[in-house]
């Protein structure tokens, strides 16, 4: 499947930018398979030997590539912080969570971020995955020109009573990659690259992390440096994060193209690293 993830949902309008498919490379193909499918609820939509590709509603989202020599990435590298598998509807992230309450699902985390309610886990190679729904864009809060993002404890009983008589039956068609976090080495690295070089809007400051959208979205993408700071460039081989691909407009892309000193591009496409050497690519969804 080569379909290009649909936009983000949100009340926000026709997007410049949409997150596409994650490329995460692993050891140990099956098992990683296996648990994206029974527990995370995403659907196999093509693959071989050598990959598997895993999606919703015909659209792939995430991409798995084996790799059986490459050394296990450390959580204290640069890389992955987490995927963020976005929901269509609040009533959907609580049929998921009825079900991982069911099956057991080893759920490590879950919060009331005031734009979106999250539930956290990770693959069996240490992966992070969050599950989200967002809330109405005009619910979310907002103070010095920024988006109010706490953790605050999220309400599953709330929640799994928005479910009624529905039933889990996996990830359902309108589901995306929301945005993906990612550890780094510095913040200000960081920002230079994805504020500076990408154009991302900063929409938010934690301490220790940042998170970008375009589009008046709360983020698209995010980086800390709460278990990384210092990390330098990242080593290959290895697990984890392979590339992260986005959907972006022509004008985005050709802006890209004129601030990146080192990048490689071709017919649609340009193909970036951040400072730690994550591979992000931008290719040209032909809106204007």
């Amino acid at each position: 499947m080569t379909t290009p993830s649909a936009p983000v949902r949100s009340e926000t309008g026709s997007a410049p930018l949409s997150m596409g498919r994650v490329a995460l490379t692993v050891n140990d193909l099956d098992r990683v398979g296996d648990f994206y499918q029974r527990v995370v609820g995403l659907h196999r939509l093509g693959g071989d030997g050598e990959s598997a590709l895993l999606g919703a509603g015909g659209t792939v989202l995430l991409e798995l590539r084996s790799d059986k020599a490459a050394r296990r990435r450390s959580p204290r590298e640069a890389g992955l912080f987490h995927t963020a598998f976005l929901l269509p509807e609040r009533a959907d992230l609580g049929q998921w969570t009825k079900n991982a309450m069911a099956t057991r699902a080893p759920v490590i985390g879950a919060s009331d971020h005031g734009v979106s309610e999250a539930l956290y886990l990770s693959d069996p190679e240490g992966n992070g995955i969050e599950i989200y729904a967002d809330r109405p864009v005009s619910a979310w809060k907002r103070a010095g020109g920024q988006i109010e993002m706490p953790s605050d404890p999220l309400d599953v009983g709330d929640l799994v009573a928005s479910v009624g008589d529905g039933v889990w039956t996996g990830f359902p068609e309108g589901s995306v990659i929301g945005h993906v976090h990612l550890q780094v080495g510095a913040i200000a690295e960081a920002e230079a690259f994805y504020a500076g070089i990408l154009g991302f809007d900063i929409t938010c400051r934690y301490p220790g992390g940042s998170f970008y959208a375009a589009d008046g979205y709360h983020h698209h993408i995010a980086t800390n440096i709460w278990n990384s700071r210092g990390a330098p460039a990242r080593s290959y081989p290895s697990t984890g994060l392979a590339e992260v691909a986005m959907e972006v407009n022509p004008a985005r892309l050709e802006a890209a193209r004129n601030r990146a000193a080192a990048a490689e591009a071709g017919q649609g496409t340009l193909a970036l690293r951040d400072p730690w050497g994550t591979a992000i690519t931008l290719r040209m969804s032909g809106k204007d």
